[in-house]
């Protein structure tokens, strides 16, 4: 019993902050648990923080690329662009002051004006899926 509380315990913490380290791509997110898991777990912790920063990150992927009606809707509306410091990169959430839009009829996508680019996003992460120029 004893050596099953602590067998729970260990992989808790190691798996907790792997997959809290994975970023939105398997590699990534990989990398970041191999990282975490090796720090925290030596290299036991190294195979599951892999394991469970690949798993997130795969899991963070789901939302594809926007169907064709998504881009000609954001291309056509008209909205404030919003000027940010912050570099914006697809896979890297928009800053919180940033106000996302619904695409009407497409509820999966947002999007925002962002440095005078079109930007859609997942609205559930904030998560940059495409820019358009």
């Amino acid at each position: 019993m004893r050596k099953q509380v602590l067998a729970v315990a260990m992989a808790a913490a190691v798996l907790g902050p792997g997959v809290a380290l994975a970023q939105n791509d398997p590699v990534s997110g990989t990398a970041r648990g191999i990282e975490h898991g090796a720090t925290t777990g030596g290299p036991v912790g190294a195979i599951v923080g892999g394991a469970a920063g690949a798993v997130s990150g795969t899991a963070n992927m789901l939302l594809g690329p926007p169907p064709a009606e998504v881009r000609t809707y954001v291309m056509r509306e008209r909205v404030p662009s919003v000027a940010v410091e912050e570099r914006i990169v697809v896979g890297q959430p928009l800053p919180p002051r940033v106000k996302l839009h619904t695409v009407r009829g497409h509820d999966a996508y947002s999007y925002a004006i962002v440095n005078e680019q079109r930007v859609v996003v997942d609205p559930r992460t904030r998560r940059v899926i495409e820019i358009y120029e």
